[in-house]
């Protein structure tokens, strides 16, 4: 049985509430001569965890809760090669209690429409069981934050 699902609008630079630059790696085309699909996973991963890193919400070695990912997709609408810096957007599209899913934008640096597209979706463990709690206070400020951002525009 084929099931077919309805191919995502290509979202747009205004839709995002945060950035960060990647700079691609000679190691990061594959044999076709472009950045490889897997790639695009490493890319949102970092991009959501330098945020999280760089607001004091999470330190990768010490932290006793950590987010770990449950799930991700990506759709592809445009190749990227290296060299090339590109432009991971953010956006937080829902916060529950112990999970949050964003939804993430591949862009060029001269690029208002994405090349890529995804969502992302963390859930909080405890470091040593890895059992679901609630997410920290502080991190539900940021996200509510970053997701209230997206909603006034």
């Amino acid at each position: 049985m084929t099931v077919s699902h309805p191919r995502p609008t290509r979202s747009q630079r205004a839709d995002y509430a945060r950035f960060f630059a990647i700079t691609t790696r000679w190691h990061d085309n594959d044999v076709f001569g472009h950045v490889n699909n897997v790639v695009y996973y490493a890319f949102f991963d970092t991009a959501v965890n330098r945020m999280l890193i760089e607001a004091g919400l999470l330190d990768p070695a010490h932290s006793e809760v950590v987010a770990l990912v449950a799930e991700t997709r990506c759709t592809f609408f445009e190749a990227v090669a290296f060299p090339a810096t590109i432009e991971v957007g953010i956006k937080v599209e829902y916060v529950g209690r112990s999970s949050v899913r964003y939804e993430l934008g591949i862009f060029t640096a001269d690029g208002d429409a994405a090349v890529a597209q995804g969502e992302f979706t963390h859930v909080y463990v405890d470091r040593g069981s890895r059992r679901p709690i609630d997410m920290p206070v502080s991190v539900r400020a940021l996200l509510t934050e970053l997701q209230a951002s997206i909603r006034q525009r």
